[in-house]
């Protein structure tokens, strides 16, 4: 039987490993004790990753499939609507305009349910690295400017870290949208390694904040006990 505690449909592990190989002996071992899995680029991008990232869903996962599509509207339409034709239940692209305008249109033709978020600002960014990129805002400006226009556009979400979270949380409330999905990556339980991410929180911290979902990974993939590792990290969620 499953444990609740190990079973938290809130928890996103990405399987950030070098091979479909490697993620699918992982899935393996941690058997139930994850409900839901990010596959990124770097699995997507190999000789089967689109067919591994289906059936984990066949096998009753939640996948989210961590494209990031960005490109003019008609490339951006064509490729949302085929990964949501392929399944798909979360579908990345970044959090502009005019490319979440052209990801609504190709999934709302595909007809599935699959839930489209828009990527606002990486959590590998500081404000440092925005000014440096040319943007005139920092990262929690910026953050709140595209929240807003996916919230007018009609997204079902954004990715955003969770230092920004509550005012995501916020400024969905107030456009009358409690369904709206903050997904959190940059989660870390109390003393990992930040790696290469920037704006950080523990998972308690997160959802405190507002997130509706977050994303782990090395903390996870890395461990000895990838299963012991997901139960301690939704251990922490469940107190929340």
């Amino acid at each position: 039987m499953t444990s609740p505690v190990l079973a938290d449909p809130r928890l996103i592990v990405g399987l950030d490993l070098p091979s479909v190989e490697a993620a699918g002996a992982l899935v393996d071992r941690i058997a139930d004790g994850v409900l839901a899995y990010k596959v990124g680029l770097s699995l997507l991008a190999r000789p089967g990753g689109v067919a591994f990232a289906q059936k984990l869903r066949a096998r009753g996962k939640t996948v989210f499939q961590d494209w990031k599509l960005h490109d003019i509207g008609a490339q951006v339409e064509g490729a949302a609507r085929a990964v949501a034709e392929g399944g798909c239940d979360l579908l990345t692209v970044h959090a502009e305009p005019q490319v979440m305008a052209a990801a609504i249109r190709g999934r709302n033709a595909a007809g599935t349910g699959t839930k489209l978020l828009g990527v606002t600002v990486m959590t590998s960014l500081s404000d440092t690295d925005l000014v440096e990129i040319g943007y005139g805002q920092s990262a929690s400006d910026l953050v709140e400017r595209r929240v807003r226009q996916a919230l007018d556009l009609g997204m079902d979400g954004v990715v955003s870290s969770p230092l920004e979270a509550a005012r995501v949380r916020a400024l969905a409330q107030a456009a009358g949208r409690p369904d709206f999905l903050i997904v959190t990556p940059g989660v870390r339980p109390a003393g990992a390694d930040r790696g290469d991410q920037q704006r950080v929180a523990t998972p308690s911290d997160a959802l405190r904040a507002g997130a509706t979902h977050l994303v782990v990974a090395r903390p996870v993939v890395a461990a000895d006990s990838p299963s012991m590792a997901a139960a301690r990290i939704a251990a922490e969620m469940l107190e929340v």
